[in-house]
């Protein structure tokens, strides 16, 4: 394995460093902001209740009194302990929920209930941070810490116990409750909806990422199956062209001290071979372009014809056609009479290129009413071949290639004479005009 980028692991540590230390400022935040709206609000309570003229004549600790600073130093240590809600939250939220029991039982005063502050702040931390099927238990243990806590303080400073222990513990007890469902109770509501709206907003934001990849994956296979369908294009033009350029080079070389006349005609056809690749690559650079539209003929099978006459200048070829009731490749659509046309092509630049002088046969077979058989042979090379690519394969490839996207099935392989046959079936998209015409009276009936 490679070792890693040293400039890569710096970055990554550095990204690192920074996530740490935002969440450490977040968290000193939280805490900070909890203590001091607890403090303030020990602060303002008192004068604003003596302030009001109906106010409840609440006694209050003096500020600076034993009990006031023991109520301050608890909260303060409450909202310490939130410092650490980002690594044990579940912990947190019990020594939270603990620490004001000891408040309530050194010194209980009328602004005990500031202490619920803080739990309340420790139950929404641990609710948003820990998955709630393992945050139960801590959440129940809370509720009685705060029960217990409040109810404490409360009898303490009422006298709840003066009428009754039974009174005393009902009236303590329901007081705590209440103080419970404030602290514990409505923030786990609060927190589980936030939660909720999170966890729906990120599952949004996935399944437009993941729509995101879809499309980009389709993209790609479009792209991969539109360059392989050029590398077809550009495999036929140039195995079918240039095959016999190099072929008819070959015979002037050989021609043009002993038969000038012969050679000159070469030279011809060399021209006129040329002059048809780049009237190909034209029109196949202008499917690419966008400025304009491009000219384009498709091949047909009736054009293999014509291409039998053409491959008859670098060789011997036989054409045997066998036509039906209806017209030459009636029935079958435009593509896949295309893809035939390359394969014949294909297949008559391999006789050329690899079995110089040996005899081909090219047989199109229309008279079944369902498909369309056609059929290259050609027998053993008699001269030695010219030369062939070293990137050989290609051709068949893209005849399967061809075969498969139209439905096509192709068989290629050598015969029992040293020879090579290529065989493409193709089934026919419609039935042919004439059948078709003679089968409507007999469905008539």
């Amino acid at each position: 394995m490679a070792p890693a980028d040293p400039r890569a692991r710096r970055t990554g540590a550095r990204d690192g460093a920074r996530t740490g230390t935002g969440a450490r400022r977040v968290d000193v935040r939280i805490a900070v902001v909890t203590a001091l709206v607890a403090l303030a609000l020990a602060l303002g309570l008192p004068p604003l209740d003596a302030a009001d003229p109906d106010g409840t004549g609440t006694v209050y600790p003096a500020l600076g009194g034993a009990a006031w600073n023991l109520l301050a130093l608890g909260v303060l240590a409450q909202s310490a302990v939130l410092l650490g809600a980002r690594r044990a939250p579940r912990t947190t939220l019990l020594v939270v929920a603990a620490i004001p029991i000891v408040v309530a039982l050194l010194a209980p005063t009328a602004l005990f209930g500031l202490t619920a502050l803080p739990v309340v702040v420790a139950v929404v931390l641990a609710t948003l941070r820990v998955p709630l099927a393992r945050l139960w238990v801590p959440l129940s243990v809370a509720a009685v810490l705060v029960v217990v806590g409040s109810g404490t303080s409360w009898a303490i400073t009422s006298g709840a116990f003066r009428t009754g222990v039974g009174q005393g513990l009902a009236a303590s007890l329901g007081q705590g409750v209440l103080q419970a469902v404030g602290a514990v109770g409505l923030p786990l509501v609060v927190a589980l909806l936030v939660r909720s709206r999170r966890e729906v907003r990120t599952a949004r934001t996935a399944e437009a990422s993941a729509v995101d990849r879809e499309h980009d994956a389709r993209v790609e296979a479009a792209v991969s199956r539109e360059r392989a369908a050029m590398a077809r294009e550009l495999h036929d033009i140039a195995a079918h062209h240039l095959s016999g350029i190099a072929l008819m080079s070959a015979v002037i070389d050989r021609q043009i001290d002993t038969d000038p006349d012969s050679a000159h005609d070469g030279v011809r056809q060399v021209r006129e071979q040329s002059t048809a690749v780049l009237d190909d690559l034209r029109r196949l650079v202008g499917l690419l372009r966008d400025d304009a539209p491009a000219e384009r003929t498709v091949e047909t099978v009736a054009g293999i014809v014509d291409l039998v006459e053409r491959a008859r200048l670098r060789t011997a070829v036989d054409l045997d056609v066998r036509p039906g009731d209806h017209p030459l490749a009636d029935g079958i659509g435009p593509l896949t009479q295309l893809a035939a046309y390359r394969t014949v092509q294909e297949a008559l630049a391999n006789v050329a290129l690899h079995a110089p002088g040996a005899t081909c046969t090219v047989v199109l077979d229309d008279r079944d009413a369902d498909r369309l058989e056609i059929r290259v042979e050609n027998g053993a090379a008699t001269v030695p071949a010219v030369g062939t690519s070293p990137a050989g394969g290609n051709g068949l490839r893209g005849m399967r290639e061809r075969a498969d996207l139209v439905g096509a099935r192709l068989q290629v392989g050598p015969t029992a004479t040293g020879g090579w046959v290529v065989t493409l079936v193709v089934d026919r998209e419609a039935r042919p005009a004439s059948d078709a015409t003679a089968a409507g009276p007999g469905v008539a009936r």
